[in-house]
């Protein structure tokens, strides 16, 4: 039996409080897994899947494991309402980013930092602080859950900052069922916006060849390595290049510095030669190209090999092209409304500059967001989020869930 609006409305009331009055409990389980280190590589998550697994068995909520190895488990908490209704899956990875140059940390690195409204620590950004937030959003609904009708499924999944096979892959792959109807992923686009979409993906393998020799006999733009040179500098001109957006997403912004519709190209790394007195014949360098809505990745790939000279060879490593959920979807207007009626002001409608698992449910044909506390457009040193943001999220996520499950 569906909730009447008042139900509904009564409902959601109750469960914004008890969210508001855990606070505490959600600062400690922050705490609790900021303590855990899952740096990615190597992406051991198992420690961190224990502390979720014991704060959800603390309101007698059952997980189960799914796992590829057991170094990365994924969990998956199940929590059915009234018959009827419909599916929706929250979505938190556990594995988190390096920490960079620890010495550069103002505050402990794998300790909560509870600081003028800021809750330190690495992954709390990226993405302790969201995954904490549908913990506790899951719980709460859990203790209600003979008031609403349809079905909630949380997923605390491994191995997403690398595109791993481990986490999500795995998971969707082992339990069909849980593409679900709706998924909300605790990506945060930054800036506590609505991302309805995210970029592409382009890494190419390039590789410059040449004849040997003596480096007294080098020639300009006759050697690998300046090959390889001036061909970078020829694709740096492409991170000028920005995207018309398909009219599903008129509206969409890119966000901060408009970055999100704006083709970006990085080396990430470069080598070639063995000692400095010899020519080197092969140079090589990788890189990561991320492709905003309305440019393909095989278009931008054509383009790249079209300035390619004869010595150049270019290697597809992986490419998916940018996805997006269309703004109209009950997904995206029921988490607007949820923000509205949390923080006092719709968020703005952005596209997420990295890769997220939402990305797995859409080509799945299921609507996916993100929405989360990463307060800016990456995590970095003194990794962090903001205390009542992530208490807002949690508040959000359920209210979403709520108005969607009916």
């Amino acid at each position: 039996m569906t909730a009447t609006k008042a139900e509904l409305k009564e409902l959601s009331s109750a469960v914004v409080e008890e969210i508001e009055s855990a606070r505490g409990d959600l600062i400690d389980l922050c705490a609790n897994l900021v303590s855990v280190a899952s740096v990615n590589p190597p992406g051991r998550t198992a420690d961190v899947a224990e502390v979720v697994r014991s704060y959800l068995s603390s309101f007698q909520i059952t997980t189960t494991t799914v796992k590829a190895d057991d170094e990365a488990p994924n969990l998956v908490a199940d929590v059915a309402g009234r018959s009827g209704g419909r599916h929706v899956i929250f979505n938190a990875h556990m594995d988190t980013m390096e920490a960079s140059d620890p010495s550069a940390w103002s505050v402990p690195v794998f300790q909560l930092t509870r600081r003028e409204g800021r809750l330190y620590g690495l992954g709390m950004g990226n993405m302790k602080g969201a995954l904490a937030a549908m913990c506790l959003a899951t719980a709460v609904l859990h203790r209600h859950r003979t008031a609403w009708s349809g079905r909630l499924s949380m997923t605390a999944v491994s191995d997403e900052v690398m595109f791993g096979e481990r986490g999500t892959v795995h998971l969707l792959h082992a339990r069909p069922d849980l593409a679900g109807d709706f998924l909300i992923s605790g990506e945060g686009p930054g800036f506590m916006q609505l991302a309805v979409a995210e970029k592409g993906l382009l890494w190419l393998d390039i590789e410059a060849r040449s004849a040997g020799g003596h480096a007294s006999r080098a020639l300009r733009s006759e050697t690998a390595v300046m090959r390889l040179g001036d061909f970078l500098a020829q694709l740096d001109a492409l991170n000028d290049t920005y995207a018309t957006l398909p009219r599903e997403l008129k509206g969409v912004t890119g966000g901060e510095g408009n970055l999100g519709l704006r083709l970006s190209l990085n080396a990430g790394t470069i080598s070639g030669g063995t000692v400095r007195s010899q020519i080197a014949t092969r140079a090589r360098t990788e890189l990561d190209i991320r492709l905003p809505p309305g440019i393909g990745a095989k278009q931008c790939e054509t383009l790249i090999r079209s300035q390619a000279g004869a010595d150049i060879e270019i290697s597809v490593i992986k490419a998916w092209d940018a996805n997006w959920t269309a703004l109209d979807n009950p997904l995206i207007v029921s988490l607007a409304a949820a923000v509205e009626s949390v923080r006092g002001e719709r968020p703005n409608h952005v596209v997420r500059l990295p890769g997220s698992d939402a990305r797995r449910w859409r080509n799945l044909g299921v609507p996916a967001l993100c929405y989360g506390p990463q307060p800016t457009l990456s995590a970095g040193v003194d990794d962090y989020v903001v205390e009542q943001d992530v208490v807002d999220c949690a508040k959000i996520y359920a209210l979403t869930a709520l108005a969607l499950m009916q």
